[in-house]
Formats: structure tokens, C-alpha cells, sequence
């Protein structure tokens, strides 16, 4: 069975390794989107994330911190949480689709990426980093 779907979901931890969760891909109102289920909790994330994120981190050529962040706190400056919601990237702002659940894309998003061989990243208590493959 095909791995990502609702029924065969990718079983993924946090960077820390603290918390399990699921991600996988789905369309809702016509747009390709991820799915994240953090217990009770879904959140929605835009699927042009995973090829957007690993070529900005292609470009910048190094480890860049993750961030996390719920949505209603201010993102760290230079880390992938701040790109993921900035009027620079490629969508041009927040790549989260739930509001008020938009954030902790700096959380979910990468060990997605790694699961899938796009990245790397760093399984530290806190601080964790991540670059392209």
C-alpha cells in the first residue's frame, strides 16, 4: 500500500523526537495539501511546501534553524518557521491553511522532508536545524 494516503499515513516524531504525529497527502476544495494530525489536533499545510522549502534551502546552501512557532507568536527571524509564513516565499505567506492553527510549520514540515530523503536535520532537545539534500 502506497505510503501518505489517510488509510497508510507517514508515522513521523518531532525533531526532538518527543511527540509522535501523522502527515499525509490529501485534496481539499481542489488544492493538493498535507494533512498533520497531532492527536486531536489537524492541522492543513499547502503540499507546494516540501519542493518550495527544499530548493530555498538549496540556495542557502547551509544548515538553517527550524523555529517553531505557534501562529500567534512572532517567528524567530532566518529560521524556516519565519520562511514558511513570509510574503517572500514562493506562495507569498503562510504555507499553514487552518487559521489560528497556521504555525509549527518549522515543527511538522521537516521530519516530513526527511522521512521523504528531501532533507536533514538535526534531532537535538532544542535548537534543531535542517538543510536540503
Amino acid at each position: 500500500m502506497e505510503k501518505g494516503t489517510k488509510e497508510n499515513p507517514w508515522k513521523l516524531k518531532t525533531p526532538p523526537g518527543t511527540s509522535d504525529y501523522e502527515m499525509y497527502r490529501d485534496v481539499k476544495d481542489g488544492m493538493d495539501v498535507i494533512v498533520c494530525v497531532v492527536g486531536k489536533t489537524t492541522l492543513l499545510y499547502d503540499a507546494r511546501a516540501l519542493n518550495d522549502l527544499q530548493q530555498m534551502l538549496k540556495k542557502h546552501g547551509d544548515w538553517m534553524e527550524l523555529g517553531s512557532a505557534d501562529e500567534q507568536k512572532p517567528a524567530k527571524e532566518g529560521t524556516v518557521e519565519a520562511w514558511g509564513r513570509s510574503e517572500t516565499n514562493p506562495v507569498g505567506g503562510w504555507y499553514g491553511l487552518k487559521k489560528g492553527l497556521r504555525g509549527r510549520f518549522g515543527m511538522y514540515i521537516p521530519p516530513l522532508m526527511e522521512e521523504l530523503g528531501l532533507a536533514e536535520i538535526t534531532h537535538e532537545a532544542k535548537g534543531n536545524k535542517m538543510k536540503a539534500n
